[in-house]
């Protein structure tokens, strides 16, 4: 049994709330000629040995996730699999082998964007007869917080509705979605590289829609020297935030946000819900996300291959091949109606001039939230001798290891987070047959506000 990483913590409280196939991974081999089948299951069996992540599964054990061997292996079937995973049960990795072509479909618990490289390149290498040498064991690696948790004070904001041609961009969900592909042409730019000129145009264009400060989420990759090769979920999700001012030239604007850029990548070892306290679960960080990377050189491979879904409300995602950018668009129809339109304005920031004024138009304010309803007051919850209060009391020092823990102390400020929140939860169910909703905690992340929520 293993203990799991923040990032796969994370994706396992989002799986559990509902993600559709929002964190599926498929991609397609396209063999091109006949495939010995017995060769490729042998092959199949080689690279989950190699890579035990692909035949694990989560167990959960009060309320805190491990990994253990999933009840059967992954093989290569002959029939495409459909609907979600069973991350109690595994494996978390699918192969069916149709034709010449070979499907391949993992979850992002185990998987992510360069995890595709490694699978593809280990699996032929294998079907080839090849032996591979071994790969280092992976050494577990906590980075420290503190750090991050001052840098994010001063910058981290709940990112707002985006307003887009036709609607607003509301949701961090996971839904069903669409997709659209398209190629993308990015010029040169002294002192950026592509992605940053890339991500600088997508903020252009939101703030030409009149978003006075663009957020958007970003994947970056955590892998350290000693974890390529390795295949796993080492990603993180960071936001970037931007203040495009009217008339600013684009060059320059790109240049700032660059700097911003390379203020985040020092810490994108550390989990945001980790620096960032009382921060909620949610599919995605941001209503607008990109996700970008090198390579794909492969032409037989299908790398973006879509998964019938989408985090958040457009989930831009983009793989710099040698032969040209690629782009995958993948959005929440019901928010997004005409994703054409930010296609055609995303290409004419990146063919024009770089050294163009920004444009920005003024939004209307986005709808105020509703407030959240209050609990009852809890001076009437802290009578001497409350069965309920000494049994969370104790259950929240137990997970905290503090003591005293006072009726309206806020689990952040004592240093919880959403994994202590889940191990909380799982112990108010088995030792006290009550049941609190992750949200319900969020919004009352006092024992006194969780007394309130039981008793309502």
């Amino acid at each position: 049994m293993t203990e799991v990483s923040p990032a796969q913590h994370g994706i396992w409280i989002n799986e559990r709330a509902g993600a559709w196939s929002a964190y599926h991974m498929p991609l397609v081999i396209r063999f091109g000629a006949p495939v010995d089948e017995g060769a490729l299951a042998k092959a199949v069996a080689a690279l989950v040995e190699r890579h035990p992540l692909l035949g694990a599964a989560f167990e959960e054990r009060d309320g805190l996730p491990s990994l253990v061997p999933a009840a059967e292996p992954p093989f290569l079937a002959r029939e495409e699999v459909k609907g979600p995973f069973d991350l109690a049960k595994g494996p978390l990795v699918r192969f069916a082998l149709q034709g010449d072509e070979l499907r391949v479909e993992a979850h992002h618990a185990v998987f992510d964007g360069q995890s595709k490289e490694v699978l593809v390149a280990d699996l032929l290498a294998l079907y080839r007869g090849e032996v591979l040498p071994a790969l280092p064991p992976l050494a577990p690696r906590e980075a420290p917080a503190e750090e991050a948790r001052a840098f994010w004070a001063s910058r981290w904001r709940a990112p707002e509705e985006v307003v887009v041609p036709g609607g607003v961009l509301r949701s961090r969900r996971a839904s069903p979605g669409r997709v659209l592909e398209f190629t993308l042409d990015v010029p040169e730019a002294e002192g950026l590289t592509r992605f940053e000129v890339l991500l600088a145009a997508v903020h252009a264009v939101l703030a030409s829609y009149g978003n006075a400060a663009p957020v958007t989420a970003i994947d970056l990759s955590t892998r350290t020297p000693g974890q390529e090769g390795h295949i796993g979920p080492f990603v993180t999700e960071l936001p970037v935030f931007s203040a495009p001012e009217h008339g600013t030239p684009f060059g320059r604007f790109a240049l700032a946000l660059r700097a911003e850029l390379r203020e985040v990548y020092r810490h994108r070892q550390v989990p945001l819900a980790r620096a960032v306290p009382g921060l909620r679960p949610h599919a995605a960080l941001a209503p607008v996300s990109v996700s970008y990377r090198r390579g794909g050189q492969d032409d037989r491979v299908e790398w973006l291959a879509f998964n019938q879904a989408v985090r958040g409300a457009l989930q831009l995602q983009l793989l710099d091949r040698p032969s040209g950018l690629v782009a995958s668009l993948r959005h929440d129809p019901d928010e997004l109606p005409d994703p054409e339109r930010v296609v055609a304005d995303l290409r004419s920031w990146l063919s024009g001039d770089l050294s163009r004024p920004l444009s920005t138009t003024q939004a209307p304010p986005p709808a105020s939230a509703p407030a959240p309803v209050a609990v009852a007051s809890g001076q009437e919850r802290r009578v001497e001798g409350d069965p309920l209060l000494a049994g969370i009391t104790a259950i929240w020092e137990e997970v905290l290891q503090l003591s005293p823990i006072e009726p309206d102390d806020d689990i952040f400020d004592l240093g919880g987070h959403s994994l202590t929140i889940t191990q909380i939860i799982a112990r108010m169910r088995k030792r006290l047959d009550v049941e609190v909703e992750l949200d319900d905690f969020f919004d009352n992340p006092t024992i006194a506000g969780v007394i309130g929520v039981i008793r309502q």
